[in-house]
């Protein structure tokens, strides 16, 4: 898959978000990487192909007071390994959207754990 596709995939998973997580959405950048970079993969101790995404920053409960003057959060969205897992355009599809929730969801607080037993 191209990378203008992938994007328009991740683009298409924002907009499907419901319109008060939209607007909720402070001071974060989303951006697209073939795979996590060596040193994110030996600092989270797990493979390149198993790392679909991750974010980066304060989440939006632990904001307080202090909170200013600070580089946007990050979410990654990695392509490769998503393509690798999900191995047709309807699956890929579907996983590009878990994903960018997964990790929206962190921007908003959620843990591992809460996201495992919501299903994201």
């Amino acid at each position: 898959m191209s990378r203008e596709q992938f994007e328009e995939l991740v683009l298409e998973a924002l907009k499907s978000l419901p319109p008060f997580f939209q607007k909720k959405m402070e001071n974060v950048e989303i951006v697209i990487e073939e795979f996590a970079p060596p040193y994110i993969q030996k600092r989270l101790g797990i493979h390149p192909y198993a790392l679909f995404g991750l974010y980066q920053g304060v989440p939006l409960k632990k904001r307080g007071s202090f909170y200013g003057n600070v580089l946007p959060d990050k979410i990654t969205i990695f392509q490769r390994p998503i393509e690798l897992a999900a191995g047709n355009e309807e699956a890929i599809k579907e996983l590009v959207k878990k994903v960018v929730m997964h990790e929206i969801a962190h921007h908003f607080g959620f843990d591992e754990k809460e996201l495992r037993d919501l299903g994201l």
